[in-house]
Order: structure tokens, then sequence, then C-alpha cells
């Protein structure tokens, strides 16, 4: 068990690149399950949950090797398993991404209930409307059991744009016979690249980015080596960072699309940034001070499915916001329990009304104190790092595991770009 002791006060600056995105990554990982030839990933961040998802593989009969920095060679001829083992299952809620690959490859899936982050309640549902529409029959009990001897495409429509249900879909789908047609699917950029990689491995979807797919079943797929773009998350984190604690920091190997989203929200709150070709940069001296809408109001940063504002940036820009001239009304509409952490951030110092589960209004700027925190999930985990880095005095952060599953290497990053960070470990 380890702990991080941050001592606040200290600008970030400097350059770094890009970690690939944690969020493509997992289902890429999971999707290499569909065909029996070798598959390499490339940009693949050295995180925990990459780590947890590889294991599972191995569990499944696949070979992996590493075959150089940030990259893996995956391979699995004949799957000699179709459980997904409990202990790797209630660590990651990511594993329920074999669910599509396995019941396309063998038939049947019995999955232990996915762990991961604790946000709230987050439905399954979605995900079982998806298979079974393709012919699964699933039984719930102490575990998910899915069945289905044939796949065939259908036309569905999701009742929710849930991320993972719909790449569930899309990789069962990539072996079923027929076309499937999937309306109100998830468009995020980790689903874009899921798509291409499939496509690199034989597969037929037309309509990637929008929320309608066209999928035409392959009796097989072959191998590919792909590459996994940038984690736009993380970029967002930095972003946040960098601004509280007055830094300056350039930021290589972007994607200026995927960061359109955040681009408005983070300009509320005065905070600008340039960009040329795949490198960002966010320069000092930040306005810092909330752009009021229209006749004065207050206004409002709220999450949605893509194109909106990511909702694992609720908790960073949160934040950043206590450190904002201004007041301003945060929404998180998706998860039920993720704004519970802000109670850490008031301990602090922060000045923050707690509306209901979703909605928080944050004036500032506060000064904050070094604290106690305990990470709940990643992107809270990340948000209490960059509270502490601009906040006085020390503080120290427990449950680091959280933050770790999520973001590659953070106290060396953060250490060679002048942030006073080290880990403790607790035995």
């Amino acid at each position: 068990m380890s702990q991080y002791i941050i001592e606040g006060g200290f600008p970030i600056k400097g350059k770094i690149k890009a970690s690939g995105n944690k969020n493509a990554a997992l289902p890429c990982i999971a999707a290499a399950l569909l065909s029996d030839e070798p598959v390499i990933l490339r940009n693949i961040p050295d995180i925990e949950d990459v780590h947890v998802m590889l294991e599972i593989y191995k569990a499944l009969g696949g070979e992996v090797s590493s075959i150089g920095p940030n990259a893996w060679r995956l391979n699995i001829g004949d799957i000699n398993s179709s459980t997904i083992p409990v202990e790797f299952a209630k660590k990651i809620r990511a594993s329920i991404l074999f669910a599509g690959p396995l019941l396309a490859r063998t038939g049947k899936v019995i999955l232990p209930p996915p762990g991961g982050d604790v946000i709230g309640r987050r439905r399954l549902d979605t995900h079982f409307l998806a298979l079974t529409e393709l012919g699964a029959k699933v039984e719930v009990n102490d575990t998910f059991t899915f069945k289905a001897e044939t796949l065939k495409g259908e036309d569905i429509f999701l009742d929710e744009a849930s991320v993972t249900a719909t790449e569930n879909a899309i990789m069962a789908a990539a072996l079923a016979e027929g076309t499937t047609i999937l309306t109100n699917a998830a468009s995020e950029p980790h689903v874009q690249d899921l798509c291409r990689m499939l496509c690199e491995m034989g597969a037929s979807i037309e309509g990637i980015g929008s929320n309608i797919l066209r999928i035409t079943g392959r009796k097989k797929l072959t191998g590919c080596d792909f590459t996994i773009g940038a984690d736009f998350m993380e970029v967002g984190s930095f972003i946040g960072l960098t601004t509280v604690t007055r830094g300056e920091l350039t930021i290589e190997g972007i994607k200026p699309g995927d960061m359109r989203p955040a681009k408005i929200a983070f300009g509320k709150l005065g905070i600008l940034w340039e960009h040329e070709g795949d490198t960002l940069h966010i320069p000092p001296n930040q306005a810092m001070e909330v752009n009021h809408d229209l006749g004065g109001m207050i206004p409002k940063i709220d999450d949605a499915p893509w194109p909106g504002f990511p909702p694992d940036l609720t908790s960073i820009i949160t934040v950043v916001a206590t450190q904002v001239k201004g007041t301003i009304l945060v929404h998180e509409k998706m998860y039920e329990s993720r704004m519970f952490f802000v109670d850490k951030l008031i301990g602090m110092g922060a000045r923050i009304v707690l509306c209901d589960p979703h909605r928080a209004v944050v004036s500032g700027p506060t000064r904050l104190i070094g604290s106690e925190l305990h990470s709940p999930d990643v992107r809270a985990g990340m948000a209490m790092i960059i509270a502490a880095m601009c906040a006085e005095g020390r503080s120290t952060i427990h449950n680091v595991y959280q933050i770790e599953r999520g973001y590659e290497s953070i106290v060396k990053k953060l250490s060679a770009l002048g942030g006073r960070i080290s880990t403790l470990d607790i035995h």
C-alpha cells in the first residue's frame, strides 16, 4: 500500500508527451480475442487497468509479450476458457468488455460482477440489451452467463449511449452473421479507436464517429498492428494542474479535435491554450476569471455523451474552479456519486455548495490548505493531486492505487515538471 506526499505551491513547468488513451487501450485488448492471429498494440499506457486486462487475456489462454516501450504483442489461438476470473473482474469494470468477443468466439461467457470506480450505480442493462438482440441468452445469478449458438446481425437501438455497451456490441457484431445497425451508439474518441482497430483486422464498420454504426459481420478477423490515440482525459488533467499552479506546459502528441469540448468548458473559467499540429501549449498568466453568460448570468459546465464535455473531467474542472475568480455551476449528470468527493475540497477550504448528488456551485478563488485525502476513484484521485499541488503546506493522499489505474507514471512525470511529490510505501 502506498501514499503520495505532496508539498503544494510549486508551479508545473516543462514539456511532456501525452500517454495513450486508457479508455481505448482496454477495449482494444479485449478485441484482440476476436482473431487467432497476432495483434500488436502500441502507445498502450503503463497503468494498473491495462495490467489487469492483460492478465485476463492470459487467463483465457492468450500469450502476451512486451515488444518495446508501451507496445505489446497479443496472440491467442484456441481460447481455453469462457470464464473471467473473479479476482480480476472485481478489480476493474472494463472486465465486462471481454463479454462481446468471448461470446463471438466461443458462444459462452461467464462474467462475475465487474468492479472499478465507486462513483454510483453503473447499469449493465444496456450490455444485456445489445447482446440479447444479437442472439444471446442471459442468466443472472451470482455471475452473469451469456450463451449463443449463433450471433446474428440486428437493428439495435441502445437505451443509453453507453461507451462500454457500444464497444461490446461492436465487437460481437464484427463476427455475427449479417449486418448490425447500432443506433444511439456512443461515439467517444476511444470508441472510434476500437472501430479503426477492428477495421484494420478486416471488420466492416460504417459511420465511425457518429451515433449510428453499420457493422457487417465477417467469418474471421485477422491480426493487426494498431496505435492507440492520445488520452485527452490526461491532457485535460494536466491543463487543470498547470493553470492552478500558475505554471506553463507543452504537451506533445495530442489530437486537437479531441480537445474541443474541453476548450469550451475551460474557456468559461478564463483558461486558454494554443495548439499547432499535435502540440498543445498552456501559457502562463491565465485570466483565471469566470466568463459570465449573457446578461451577467452564472455560467454552467455540464457533462454529456460525446461530443459533450467528458464526464471524466468534471472532477478536474471542479478543483480548477476553486482557484478562479467568480462563481460557476458544475453539473455532473451521469454518475450520482461522483461529486461526493467535494467534501474533501471543502475541508481544504474550498467554497462549494453541493446542491444535490449531481450539482455543485463553486465560488473562488479560495486558499486551499494541505490535508489528509483519500482517493475514491481515478478522476477524483487526480483532482485531489491537483488540489494538493496548489494548496499551502503538505498533503497526504491515500488509496493511490485508484489513481495509478488511470495515470501513467504520474509521480515521475510531476516530479520532472517541478512538482514536489513522492511515494511513501506503507507496510
